[in-house]
């Protein structure tokens, strides 16, 4: 199950799921004002937004499931884990985090009160797909408003103290990554009982497109000790 990035959209990982090994489902979560969903209203907080998420997650089938999250969909699969683990007893088998702090280290910040050029000026220094095309006044008004609503939740949120995780966490990073580095990332651990590992592939925050190929071999792997 993939949660993608602040304004991102459940068609980033389009191209994820054929090159998975066959015995894999990929579900793409759909967050609310974008694409097929850009009539609904933006989630109040990350937890209402992990709830809904878990809700859906939970009714699936009892195979097992591993989330995998970047960015802000790093904070949304974490938050769905917990809800997954000690409200449905419904026990993951995986979590993997890319390209984001822990959740116990906040990402204060303003950005999602920047006018839509400031907004779209830190798309453009995160190298975030599709930025190029905000200097169109019509895209902006379509894409903008659900960055800002996932940049508001990711900087407002502050992590709520309770039991671990058990399941593995697997965190992955860019070498060049502006956001966060290996000496945080590995932060992660703490969120979990179970095992833990911390890789890194060479790229910025959005490395996971260059080496696509890379991570879907990591996560084939999961499962796997670590």
């Amino acid at each position: 199950m993939c949660l993608p990035h602040a304004g991102g959209s459940a068609s980033f990982f389009n191209q994820w799921g054929p090159r998975l090994p066959a015995r894999t489902e990929l579900w793409a979560v759909q967050y609310p004002g974008r694409e097929d969903r850009i009539d609904d209203p933006p989630a109040a907080q990350v937890v209402s937004l992990a709830a809904e998420i878990a809700e859906e997650a939970a009714g699936l089938t009892g195979l097992p499931t591993i989330l995998f999250g970047h960015s802000f969909g790093a904070l949304v699969a974490y938050e769905v884990a917990r809800l997954l683990e000690h409200r449905y007893h419904r026990p993951v088998a995986g979590l993997v985090v890319s390209g984001r702090r822990p959740p116990m280290d906040p990402a204060e910040g303003s950005v999602h009160v920047r006018t839509d050029d400031g907004l779209v000026d830190e798309l453009e220094r995160l190298g975030g797909p599709g930025a190029a095309v905000l200097g169109d006044p019509v895209l902006r008004s379509v894409f903008l408003p659900a960055v800002r609503s996932d940049y508001r939740l990711s900087e407002s949120y502050r992590h709520r103290a309770g039991s671990a995780l058990s399941c593995p966490v697997l965190a992955l990073i860019g070498r060049e990554d502006p956001e966060v580095d290996a000496r945080q990332a590995a932060g992660w651990a703490q969120c979990t009982t179970g095992p833990f590992e911390l890789d890194s592939l060479p790229g910025g925050h959005f490395y996971l497109i260059e080496h696509q190929a890379d991570v879907l071999s990591r996560l084939a792997r999961i499962g796997e000790p670590l």
